[in-house]
């Protein structure tokens, strides 16, 4: 018996559909290799210029980032008839972006938020896993990554915290 034709998986658009563009990542999603990592360093950048403003305004967008990826998410695995395709990444996006809140954005904190977020998010200690398995949809797509920068923003906010203790 064939599959039908319309459950199928399609190929990735992201530079047709703006959808696609968001959820993978201004394009770094069709990595080869690591489409979660290439995701990640694309996220740098913005971080960069984002975190010259305010807190507030900082902390606004992120938070409007995630809400806006509960959607994007969503919308790109309907179109691509697929559950959190590999090169969805804006998910990895928000988890940085939650990973380096109230940080210092000099290199040190900026590659260890990297490093500390990877290992969360490829890891996927509990709850990071269990939600991963067992939440759906646009929203299951981005809690894991949610909660792996929660948690490695906690990591480094203690590292932080240690290091400028006398």
């Amino acid at each position: 018996m064939a599959a039908d034709p319309a459950s199928l998986p399609l190929a990735p658009t992201p530079f047709r559909s703006p959808v696609q563009f968001l959820a993978f990542g201004f394009g770094s999603g069709l990595s080869p290799r690591a489409p979660g990592t290439a995701g990640t360093l694309c996220a740098i950048p913005l971080f960069l210029l984002m975190s010259e403003w305010s807190l507030f305004w900082y902390s606004a967008l992120v938070l409007a980032a995630a809400a806006a990826g509960v959607w994007i998410c969503e919308r790109a695995s309907q179109q691509l008839r697929v559950h959190d395709h590999p090169g969805i990444v804006w998910d990895e996006f928000v988890g940085y972006w939650i990973t380096m809140w109230a940080l210092p954005a000099d290199w040190l904190w900026v590659l260890a938020g990297f490093l500390v977020f990877r290992i969360f998010d490829i890891a996927k200690p509990w709850p990071i896993g269990l939600l991963d398995k067992k939440v759906q949809g646009g929203f299951g797509i981005m809690i894991d990554d949610i909660v792996a920068g929660v948690m490695a923003c906690a990591t480094l906010h203690s590292a932080l915290w240690l290091t400028t203790v006398r």
